[in-house]
Formats: structure tokens, sequence, C-alpha cells
């Protein structure tokens, strides 16, 4: 694999039955994010879209084909081995934002930097930095449930970049914001995506998002093919 290349999936296959018949999801699936790549992928709900990126990260497996990590394949590896590889190369940002609701922002996105073995005190500022990034310096000691949608969000994107990802892989990041907020934290992860060169892979229903992605591709039929 090219030192060029973050993240790659080729051929992959994944099925599930549904009673007596067994339902292709994805068929055949090839994909190469490199650094620096803005790239969305836009289907009809119920496609495969969310299994995808799941493959793609390692949170399910394939039924066939390969994906590569930072140079390393991960099928095949034991769940641990995932789980400290997706910490290291991988971030998540899903439509809700799953922060944890007991602690504050600065606190959320210092956790995978805690669970990776950073110090607390440098944890911390990793985190006021990227708070501070994202537009929310003075919102650190807010917890989930004191911040906007769009906050929670923004917050939710800083802790994806915690570890310095190679890439980000995205669920319908803005699917449940109101038209301008959504416009709004897209805005912050392609200016993020510039800055630092990070690879982002956005699953999305808007089309106007899609369209604002330097490349889009479309899943049907459990393909994935350039969007038209």
């Amino acid at each position: 694999m090219s030192d060029h290349i973050v993240l790659e999936a080729r051929q992959l296959k994944k099925s599930y039955r549904d009673g007596a018949r067994v339902v292709e999801v994805i068929r055949d699936v090839s994909l190469v994010l490199a650094p620096g790549d803005l790239v969305g992928i836009i289907g009809q709900s119920g496609s495969g879209k969310s299994t995808l990126l799941h493959l793609l990260g390692g949170l399910d497996t394939a039924d066939a084909g390969e994906v590569w990590l930072g140079g390393q394949r991960i099928d095949g590896l034991s769940e641990g081995a995932k789980a400290t590889l997706r910490n290291r190369q991988l971030g998540f940002v899903y439509q809700f934002h799953h922060l944890l609701p007991e602690f504050d922002a600065i606190e959320n996105i210092a956790m995978p930097l805690l669970l990776k073995g950073v110090s607390p005190r440098h944890a911390r500022l990793r985190a006021q930095t990227l708070l501070a990034q994202v537009g929310l310096a003075a919102r650190g000691g807010h917890r989930p449930g004191e911040l906007s949608g769009g906050e929670r969000q923004r917050v939710a994107v800083a802790r994806a970049l915690a570890n310095e990802p190679a890439c980000v892989l995205a669920d319908e990041p803005t699917g449940n914001l109101d038209e301008a907020t959504a416009d709004e934290v897209f805005d912050l992860m392609a200016s993020l995506n510039r800055q630092l060169g990070t690879a982002f892979l956005v699953v999305t229903h808007s089309l106007s998002i899609a369209g604002r992605m330097q490349k889009t591709f479309r899943l049907s039929g459990g393909s994935l093919q350039p969007a038209e």
C-alpha cells in the first residue's frame, strides 16, 4: 500500500440473512482515501452506507475483501488490535454526537487521549487547543446538555481529531441539525480538512453538502459509483 494512502478498501462484500433470504448489502466495493481527501457518500436509506463505514472502521467484518488502514490490513486482526489501530488512525463523528453526558466538553475531547495513555495534563491541553479550533474556547466547562445541537457536533468533531487521526469517518454528521447549523458544521469540517490534511469520508443525505465535496460516490445496489 502506498504511503500516500491512508485508508483503502478492496472488493468488500457484506450480506445479511433475512429469514430464508440473503440480502447482499455491499458488493465488490473498492475505495481509496489519501491525505486531505474530502469525500462524500450518498444513497437511499437502507442502501448500506453505515454498514460500509463500519467495515472501513473495523467495527464490522466483511464477508470478503480487504481493508487497509495506515499501511496495515485490519481484517483478521484481533478485536483488541483493531481497537488500538482505530484509536490511533481514525476519528468518528455520528449523527447523534454520542458525547458522555456526565463529562464537560474538555473531558469528552480528552477521553480518546486518556485511553491512548496520554497524561491528564497533556490530554487537557490538547482538548483546549481543539476546542478553540472549533470555535468553542469559552464552552469547555459545559456539559453536552448545556450546549446547542451545533455546539455538541463541534465538540464531537474536536473529539474525533483528538489523536490526530489520518482519517475521520462521519456518518450523517449534520443529519440532526437545521440547515443553517448543518452548513456551519460542514464548513468547520472542510476547514479542518484543509488545515490539517486529515482525510474525511462523510456519509450524508444532503445533496447540498454532497455537492461541496471534492468527490462524491453513490451507494446503490451494494455498489459504489461516482455520483453524477
